[in-house]
């Protein structure tokens, strides 16, 4: 008797699960048929942003969230700060794979998302695809490597972005930080082959959309000589591009201005990196005739990581950052927007770069955040 019973009770336990297994099944049709299906996310009319000051503008590094729900919340924080201002980097790779075949399909996302809640899109297009680069077995590149050849290729996407965004998309910038070696794909910097970039990006941009205005520059603040392996210092990089007829190849001057561990009203010295070394490009300008351009300046900021060289402590960290902002309000008119690095990241660097960050990757707002929007609505505290 014992076999039988064992063999029954196996029987009983199989009957069991099998009935389990059917309910179960049962339950999640019936949860399937009943759940709604999923719908696009729906953006609503343009809301203004309220604000103390117009030129509050930050870095908000989207291209590589993968969450729509994150940009969306992402951008309506912005638009809660008071920042009317984005500046967002659009991957020449991400969007031509394979040349001449676009997909625009998240850089719509963004853009729409933005412009729903009342932000100006300033559009940073830079980087190489593959197939615009040496093959590794052959030359080993960054994607910042733009051999001339392919210049041509740049300026037609450069002329497809603005095609596509027309009415949307009011500045772009050609090319980010082409004084540093690493941007400039890992060879000797080229302020002459920069300024060929720009005479064949402008145009198609102008013809794409005569109101577009192009940001060119966006140089990076750097004391490094001539023939360093790093560089080339800002301010000479500039001047050599007027020299090289740069002033025919854009609108607004885009500059980089970080003010490492000193104070936004630090005086302005060819040797000194700060954030009022802005007023030095400002007149390399007006030297050169072109004080009817203004200039943005589209990264700058300070880091309150403790342990970094150039970091601040956090109070100085707000009393900087806002100073800065009134400052490009109060003080330069030939300054139209001030973008301080960076609003949020995707993820985490574990690093000193996680505390220039005004909301962290999981969008919990710092003390900088909620300082700079006490200060946009023109809460004095």
């Amino acid at each position: 008797m014992a076999p039988m019973f064992a063999l029954s009770r196996a029987a009983w336990r199989h009957r069991g699960r099998a009935w389990q297994w059917r309910c179960a099944g049962a339950v999640a049709l019936v949860l399937v048929l009943i759940a709604p299906l999923p719908t696009p996310f729906v953006l609503g009319a343009p809301v203004p942003v309220t604000t103390v000051n117009p030129k509050i503008g930050v870095h908000t590094r989207l291209t590589d969230e993968v969450e729509p729900r994150k940009i969306l919340q992402t951008l309506r924080l912005v638009h809660d700060m008071g920042a009317p201002w984005i500046v967002e980097f659009f991957p020449w790779p991400y969007y031509e794979p394979v040349k001449g075949q676009f997909d625009w399909a998240g850089a719509d996302f963004i853009v729409d998302a933005a412009r729903a809640e009342g932000l100006e899109v300033v559009a940073r297009l830079g980087a190489v695809p593959d197939w615009a680069r040496p093959k590794p077995e052959e030359l080993e590149t960054n994607w910042n490597y733009l051999a001339e050849e392919h210049f041509p290729d740049y300026a037609d996407f450069v002329g497809a972005f603005v095609t596509h965004f027309k009415g949307r998309v009011h500045y772009v910038i050609l090319w980010n930080e082409p004084n540093l070696t690493r941007e400039w794909g890992f060879r000797p910097v080229d302020p002459e082959g920069y300024v060929h970039l720009l005479s064949l990006a402008y145009p198609r941009a102008k013809a794409a959309d005569p109101e577009v205005q192009v940001l060119a520059g966006a140089l990076a603040p750097t004391l490094e000589p001539e023939g360093s392996q790093w560089g080339l210092n800002d301010l000479l990089f500039l001047e050599r591009l007027y020299a090289a007829g740069f002033a025919d190849y854009y609108d607004i001057l885009a500059v980089h201005s970080y003010g490492l561990a000193l104070p936004a009203d630090d005086p302005p010295a060819p040797e000194r990196i700060n954030y009022r070394r802005a007023e030095l490009a400002r007149e390399s300008m007006v030297r050169h005739g072109e004080s009817d351009k203004p200039i943005m300046i589209t990264e700058t900021g300070w880091n309150d990581q403790p342990r970094w060289i150039h970091g601040v402590r956090p109070a100085q960290r707000v009393a900087y950052t806002l100073a800065a902002y009134r400052m490009a309000q109060e003080q330069w008119p030939w300054c139209r927007m001030t973008a301080m690095w960076a609003f949020k990241y995707p993820a985490p660097f574990h690093n000193y770069m996680d505390n220039y960050a005004f909301v962290s990757a999981d969008l919990v707002p710092r003390v900088i955040y909620e300082e700079v929007r006490d200060y946009s609505q023109g809460i004095a505290r």
